[in-house]
């Protein structure tokens, strides 16, 4: 591979595009052009060009059952449609999903309209070009005079849609979130269909993870309030006064908070955490609605 290699690893791997029916052990390597699954009986190259579907977790039938912690991808080649699938301990296959998606993703043109609406108001924001970049728990539209910045944390909902621009329609994916603790929309818009449905893909991983988090939490409405305004206040706010509650009652809400890892301590307070952000978001969006 001529190309710097950005993953090099062990694992064990099974492709429809080998010879080989079940699965082998070998290296995985990734480039920024493409990937490699190598073993003793040969390799399978990857382009990441020919990738339209990455998943977690889900491994094709025909490929068998060998599988647990895994990361599949879906790629063309010769006009037909194959996958491969990746097995390693849960912290590789973590960071190599990671570091595949930003592989993929990284560096491609889109057309970004930011904000679209804000509160509710419809902006007279344009389309501009940009490029996208993943970042932890966040994506980032690199535009030529600024660069916008979506925490995933802070998203109450994403879909595929359609918008005129430049006098065409195009498919758009809009995503609803809080900027500056105001409901906003932000369009992105990408020539490739293929680069539209990984980007889906990366952010409903990313997003099911944090809602799945807070499955199991249950919270009361003034613990809801107690992180609006860790939210909404600056550092030297005193909490119990905005809440108009007493000091050891703050604490002791704050102490059912840290236990679920909604709220950490920082060096001037409390701090939302991203799942924190989550319910907070998720709040304001149905006040707001």
């Amino acid at each position: 591979m001529s190309e710097s290699v950005i993953a090099d690893f062990v694992a064990t791997f099974n492709s429809e595009a080998s010879a080989r029916a079940e699965p082998a052990k070998g290296r995985i390597l990734l480039s920024e052009r493409r990937l490699v699954l190598a073993g003793d009986e040969g390799k399978a190259t990857v382009p990441l060009s020919s990738i339209f579907d990455i998943s977690v977790g889900q491994v094709p039938d025909d490929l068998g059952d060998f599988f647990s912690s895994t990361v599949t991808v879906a790629f063309e080649k010769n006009g037909d449609r194959m996958v491969a699938a990746v097995e390693a301990d849960d912290d590789k296959i973590e960071k190599f999903t990671t570091v595949l998606f930003k592989a993929v993703l990284n560096g491609i043109d889109v057309t970004v309209k930011h904000p679209a609406s804000v509160g509710g108001r419809v902006t007279d924001a344009p389309f501009a070009p940009a490029k996208l970049y993943l970042k932890p728990g966040s994506v980032r539209f690199k535009r030529s005079d600024d660069t916008v910045d979506i925490d995933l944390s802070t998203v109450s909902e994403f879909n595929r849609t359609a918008r005129e621009i430049d006098g065409t329609e195009q498919p758009v994916l809009a995503v609803r979130h809080l900027d500056d603790g105001q409901g906003s929309l932000s369009l992105a818009a990408m020539d490739s269909p293929r680069e539209m449905s990984i980007l889906g893909r990366y952010l409903r991983m990313e997003y099911s993870e944090l809602v799945s988090d807070l499955e199991d939490v249950t919270l009361s409405e003034e613990q809801v309030e107690l992180l609006v305004a860790i939210y909404s206040t600056g550092p030297s706010v005193s909490l119990a006064n905005v809440l108009d509650v007493e000091t050891s009652q703050l604490t002791m809400v704050l102490n059912d908070l840290r236990s679920d890892e909604l709220v950490v301590d920082a060096g001037d307070g409390a701090k939302l955490t991203p799942k924190g952000r989550v319910v907070v978001s998720k709040h304001l969006e149905d006040v707001n609605a």
